[in-house]
């Protein structure tokens, strides 16, 4: 062997990307199905778990009231689309270990960080930043239409809803909301369930998942409306909807990432 020829210390090996498969747009309508059959199969453990979340929201909620906080609650509530899927990953190991043939039990779905902490915990970083510009967005938008004034609760949802300002505020927060929470779709909708499931990095993940939607755009932008929906009328039930809500999308979630990125 020449000396050109003998490998240096700072050589990186090439790794290859992750594959990803190509579906049509009636394949979200499955994984919905999909996941209602593992919510059936488990639903002891499925409905506690959300219930689990539906408690915490509430108290959140009631938090904010109590710090006279009121005004954050709509800007929270639509956060909760850049944290849904990580709340979601006691569900993507329920379905795992169904998938396994094993008994799943709330201990193993709340444990499910413990999985893969540090890169969950990067993924949720990344999550973290499209929420905090969100959240930023949403203080400057509502300086823009309502000034520094804040007002009570009942003329500020009454304002939201029947005035310009409101209609008009509803509107070009709705659009930036759109726009960001597809961005952090974009990065985790099969990111998270595969870093349950193998043992790979968040770099990797965000690269397959962003691949995934720009491969499957339509049945992606499809999907990604399915999950607003289910949220959003979880959301108008006063967070009860989610106990079933939030599993199920959990559910079919893995679904979609088991298809969209088969293991090898």
């Amino acid at each position: 062997m020449n000396a050109s020829e003998t490998p240096r210390p700072d050589d990186r090996v090439a790794v290859a990307p992750i594959p990803v498969s190509q579906v049509g747009t009636d394949r979200p309508w499955r994984w919905i199905a999909a996941g209602a059959a593992d919510l059936r199969r488990a639903a002891p453990v499925s409905l506690s778990y959300g219930a689990i979340w539906v408690v915490l929201s509430l108290v959140f909620s009631a938090g904010l009231f109590a710090a006279g906080l009121f005004y954050w609650l709509l800007p929270a509530i639509a956060g909760f689309m850049f944290a849904g899927p990580l709340v979601a990953v006691g569900t993507y190991d329920i379905s795992r270990r169904l998938a396994a043939g094993e008994k799943p039990t709330l201990g193993h779905a709340l444990g499910a960080w413990r999985i893969n902490t540090m890169q969950l915990a990067l993924m949720g970083m990344a999550l973290m930043i499209f929420m905090i510009a969100w959240l930023r967005l949403a203080a400057i938008l509502f300086a823009l239409f309502f000034g520094a004034q804040t007002p009570n609760p009942q003329e500020l949802y009454t304002a939201l809803l029947l005035t310009p300002n409101g209609l008009g505020m509803l509107a070009v927060g709705t659009a930036i909301g759109a726009v960001l929470s597809f961005g952090a779709f974009a990065i985790s909708v099969i990111a998270i369930p595969m870093l349950v499931d193998r043992d790979v990095s968040v770099l990797e993940g965000i690269e397959a998942s962003v691949r995934c939607v720009a491969l499957n755009f339509r049945p992606m932008l499809l999907w990604a409306a399915i999950l607003t929906v289910f949220i959003l009328i979880g959301m108008l039930t006063f967070y009860i909807g989610l106990i079933l809500v939030l599993p199920l999308l959990g559910h079919a979630s893995w679904h979609a990432y088991r298809e969209l990125a088969p293991r090898p």
